[in-house]
């Protein structure tokens, strides 16, 4: 101010005193030479950039700015990391300010100053690189070096997604929001620096790199499974969309945080909506790809069902929902909860007509039997009590539990149900002029039975039931078909051939042995992991789905 006062008058003093030196030289009061000097002192006073204070405002706003940033230094601990971990389970509020109110009020006061001296960019740079180093201190403990390494298979990335999702609601709605508030208290009313600065200390904060993680989730290989890390992308930065808005509305300072933010949201959108609307498709596709070479359930249908029950739980179907509205909005059209319902329907019934497909596909009949046995056992129990399968309805899930009824008993008659009789007693008489015809019936009878338990046995120790208490059941029957008969004629005509030197050729399992190998049966082995391709509608492989139930083919 006193400067300012100088500023102002030094023009009509310097000019009386130049009066005063002209009336002393007229005079020759005074030596020439002092009168010189004075006269070139006293233009330089005139001039509005004179020199007035011989370089004491620099100094003291140099003070001021050392204390400006030794403020800042004296308070720039990062955030606790127990307060860090509390926050990352539930980030609903700000972080506390570590600066006390009288601090701020300093900091606030200084900063009028230097702005009104001319010192407005070196303000902001000094406030952006103390509390960006704040930030970036409070944010190491973490662990966030995989935004900046991101994995690029779907699969993969679900623990990532996770975690991100937890980690950025910490740093907008804690460590952010926190940083905001106190710009706004230290710039007043001064909206744009306090804006401007704000948008540096967000970049120290990693913002840039938490969405080039979002969009490497948006470019990873496109299979089912990405979908559901789309949909959890984007309810993260849905959940957190008023907070992008308040933190980054800004008009000028965060543009390229509100850029990507929705070039983000719209690659999330596009993308899920792609894959979604290609799952009826791939599903068919699969239909003429050969079924599992043992009978068991495809990898397709478990993973279909898995899949859509998840597509449908409170997690992801109120997002998918909102996805798929804003997509049809975009394109002026409507959409319900029920059309995705529907969708998610029509590719359970895609799959459910798939079967009788994939058992013509076998050669045997009998292994196609044992096929719709398990897939639809497998469909009916793992859809009964589930979100889809209450909306498939018990009558629908009825009909499959009968299918598997079905299958199973003509599978018996048709299999075991064609060896027990070769054991059969007619013509077995056993008297004493009839016993050497009953020994070589009886004889022929178990050579016979032998040569079809053995090849029977041989085929359907390859077969799988993957369901334990339909495959306890099956042995069960199968057990009860053979063993009993086994066991009757053994005791009537088993002494005919035991004394006989060659009894091995045709007494070759015992009751308890016949009966611990059937019981054996249809037990799954571990099977080699693969991929479960997609297909395009042109029949050309062009990407692998990853998945819960991966395998060597598309369906096996």
């Amino acid at each position: 101010e006193a400067l300012r006062f100088l500023s102002d008058n030094s023009g009509l003093a310097a000019q009386w005193l130049a009066d005063i030196v002209e009336y002393l030289g007229d005079h020759d009061l005074a030596d020439p030479r002092f009168l010189a000097d004075l006269a070139v002192t006293l233009e330089g006073l005139k001039k509005p950039s004179g020199d007035l204070d011989g370089g004491l405002l620099a100094a003291a706003l140099d003070m001021l700015e050392a204390e400006f940033r030794r403020l800042l230094a004296d308070h720039s601990a990062p955030l606790p990391l127990a307060m860090q971990q509390l926050n990352t389970t539930s980030a609903s509020t700000a972080a506390p300010s570590l600066i006390p109110a009288a601090t701020v009020h300093k900091l606030s006061l200084i900063l009028d100053r230097l702005i009104a001296n001319g010192r407005q960019d070196r303000c902001l740079s000094v406030y952006a690189d103390a509390r960006g180093g704040v930030v970036s201190a409070s944010l190491r403990a973490l662990g966030l070096d995989y935004l900046r390494n991101p994995v690029d298979v779907a699969q993969a990335l679900g623990p990532g997604v996770e975690l991100w999702g937890r980690h950025l609601e910490f740093v907008v709605r804690c460590l952010l929001e926190s940083e905001r508030q106190l710009c706004n208290k230290v710039f007043g009313q001064r909206k744009d620096d306090a804006s401007a600065c704000f948008a540096d200390v967000a970049a120290h904060a990693g913002i840039l790199d938490f969405l080039s993680f979002g969009r490497a989730a948006a470019d990873a290989k496109k299979d089912p499974i990405k979908l559901l890390r789309l949909l959890e992308v984007f309810d993260s930065l849905n959940k957190l969309r008023l907070d992008f808005n308040r933190l980054f509305g800004g008009k000028k300072a965060c543009v390229e945080i509100q850029n990507q933010t929705r070039d983000l949201v719209k690659l999330l959108v596009d993308g899920a909506v792609e894959i979604f609307e290609e799952l009826l498709v791939q599903v068919e596709l699969q239909r003429h790809m050969p079924p599992p070479p043992d009978g068991g359930v495809p990898r397709l249908v478990s993973f279909v069902v898995e899949y859509c029950n998840r597509l449908l739980s409170e997690k992801y179907r109120p997002v998918l929902a909102q996805v798929l509205t804003i997509h049809r909005s975009w394109r002026k059209e409507t959409f319900s909860d029920k059309m995705l319902v529907n969708a998610v329907l029509n590719i359970v019934k895609a799959l459910e007509a798939n079967f009788d497909v994939w058992s013509k596909a076998y050669d045997n009949v009998t292994l196609s039997y044992l096929f719709m046995m398990n897939t639809h056992w497998h469909f009916f129990k793992n859809l009964k009590a589930t979100r889809l399968g209450e909306l498939l309805g018990d009558a629908w899930l009825q009909e499959h539990e009968q299918f598997k009824d079905y299958y199973l008993t003509v599978f018996m008659r048709d299999s075991w149900g064609v060896v027990s009789p070769l054991l059969n007693r007619e013509g077995l008489i056993l008297f004493s002029k009839g016993r050497a015809t009953a020994k070589d019936l009886v004889k022929q009878r178990l050579k016979t039975f032998n040569a079809s338990f053995d090849e029977m046995f041989r085929k359907q120790s390859a077969w799988v039931i993957p369901e334990k208490d339909l495959r306890e059941k099956t042995c069960g029957l199968v057990v009860q078909a053979i063993v009993p008969a086994y066991r009757s004629y053994m005791q009537n005509y088993g002494p005919l051939v035991e004394q006989d030197v060659s009894a091995s050729k045709y007494v070759k399992y015992t009751v308890d042995g016949l009966e611990k190998m059937l019981s054996a049966l249809f037990i799954p082995r571990p099977r080699r992991a693969g991929s479960f391709q997609i297909r395009h509608t042109n029949d050309k492989i062009t990407s692998a789905m990853t998945g819960f139930y991966r395998s060597a083919s598309t369906v096996k």
